[in-house]
């Protein structure tokens, strides 16, 4: 199993992927698409927030993953 802090880093790199297509320029207008992008999303973060400090890596992992599929019309994301 991976350290958690590479896990972390590759969750990092995933949302910034996004970031960087949301900030493109062009007209987001796949609300279809962007709905459940921005779900996942805000439910990572949710999980991440817990005020009593507890969130499961891999459900955060997987928001993140679910995300950027769904933003980048691929099937899945490789993590490893």
């Amino acid at each position: 199993m991976q350290s958690e802090k590479l896990r972390l880093k590759k969750i990092q790199h995933l949302a910034y992927e996004i970031t960087d297509e949301m900030n493109r320029g062009k007209e987001l207008t796949q609300l279809d698409t962007l709905i459940p992008v921005i779900d996942n999303l805000s439910r990572a973060i949710g999980d991440l927030t817990d005020s009593f400090g507890k969130y499961s890596l891999d459900n955060v992992e997987e928001r993140v993953k679910n995300a950027h599929s769904l933003l980048f019309n691929k099937d899945s994301v490789n993590m490893y």
